[in-house]
Formats: C-alpha cells, structure tokens, sequence
C-alpha cells in the first residue's frame, strides 16, 4: 500500500473524528434518521465516497450505544479497506467483525444488497444477530440465510439491505438460480445478485476449498433440470 493511499486512509479517520461530536449529541431517532438522510443524498447525486465519514461516525455512535463497542482509529481504517474492496487483515480479537459493520453499512445505502459472507451457519447467524444490532437500530434490513431454509425464506432474506450467509450457501443458491427453469423459481437478487459483499476470513472461504463440493452439486442440479442422469461420467469426463 502506498503512501498516497495511507495519506487518505488518515484523513478519512480525522474526518470520521471530527464528526463524532455532532454525532454523539443526537438522539436514539435522530440516529437512525441519518440512514434515510444519506440516501436522500445519494439519490441527489452525491456518491459514497462523499458521505463516507458521516456514515462511518455514525455507524461508530450505533454500535457504541447499542454494543457498549466504539469502533478504535485502525478499525476505521480496516473499515475503508473494506469499502475499497482490498483486504484487511487483522488478528483474532483485534475486531473484524465489528470493521464489517462500517462498509456493510456504507454500502447498504445504495438499496442494492450487501452480503456478509462467513465460513459456516453457526457464525453467520452469530454475527447477523450480534451486528446486526446496529443496522436494525439504524434502519436497515438484515437477513440471514441458513442451511435448511425454503425458497419462500431465502428470497425473502437475500432482499434485506444486509444479508449474512455462509460461502456455501451462497454458491449454491446462485448455482441453483443459474438453473432456474423460470423467475418464480429465483431466491437472490437479479438481474444483479451480487453488489457487495465482505468475506470473513477469506482464505477459508474461497471458491477452490468448496468446487468439489458445488461442482458435485451443480452435477446433481444439471441433470435433474435436464431429466437425465447421465449427465456426467467421472471416468470419462470428455465422452
């Protein structure tokens, strides 16, 4: 990382910092009132980038107010990594669940759809509960997908502002919506179901530790929306 790019990490924090009294002093409902506030002004023209601050300040009095958690200067950082879609990298204990929650959060102002993606049910649902504290106390939606769920629960939580799932959950709904003999039969978003996601401990969850699963999988759903089951020969794989 640069020096340039340091610089403006550093003055974000002074900005975010420099609006946390006036944030501070509103009240419970004027709070929660910024979420609409902001998208007021995106509509207006504004981007995210102009906003960012605010949102991050506010975001940071949310989860103190509703955690007993204040957001440290290097977590605002870790924050805005985030939103630039790099990686941060942090220690156990050093709270990179607490960072998601500011770009989870920025970029859940565009209306498009954030997925928070972890590494197993137990933890999305941990973190849906637990973070989500501070998107629901601000306005927003929070959804959360699980193994087991019907089609009907699916599509409804993949339309909240902010969605917490598991990776493999995830590849496969978008597997089986790739599939879908028609739009009835879709749970995510489209025609865009993936606006912005932020992947907790990313190493564990990229796609190569799970294609043998969803390949396996995708075998399975191929065949059954094509009525054969011969789809795939494993010891002839190019007949």
């Amino acid at each position: 990382m640069n020096h340039w790019v340091i610089s403006d990490y550093f003055r974000l924090v002074n900005s975010v910092n420099a609006f946390e009294p006036r944030i501070q002093a509103l009240s419970d409902d004027q709070l929660a009132a910024k979420t609409e506030e902001f998208r007021l002004r995106l509509k207006r023209g504004e981007t995210l980038a102009d906003i960012q601050a605010e949102a991050f300040a506010v975001v940071r009095e949310a989860a103190r107010r509703k955690l007993g958690m204040r957001h440290f200067d290097v977590q605002i950082i870790g924050g805005a990594v985030l939103h630039d879609g790099s990686i941060a990298e942090m220690k156990t204990g050093e709270g990179k669940t607490l960072v998601s929650t500011l770009a989870a959060y920025l970029n859940a102002l565009t209306a498009e759809g954030v997925h928070v993606v972890t590494v197993n049910d137990y933890l999305a649902k941990r973190d849906a509960e637990w973070m989500g504290r501070v998107h629901r106390f601000l306005g927003l939606s929070v959804g959360l997908i699980q193994k087991g769920m019907k089609s009907e629960e699916r599509r409804f939580n993949y339309r909240c502002d902010i969605t917490y799932t598991n990776n493999s959950e995830l590849g496969f709904d978008y597997l089986r919506d790739n599939l879908a003999g028609n739009s009835e039969q879709l749970v995510m978003r489209w025609p865009k179901p993936f606006h912005f996601a932020i992947v907790d401990e990313h190493y564990n969850v990229e796609l190569k530790n799970n294609s043998v699963e969803l390949t396996e999988e995708g075998i399975t759903l191929a065949e059954m929306a094509l009525e054969t089951n011969d789809l795939w020969d494993e010891n002839d794989p190019w007949a």
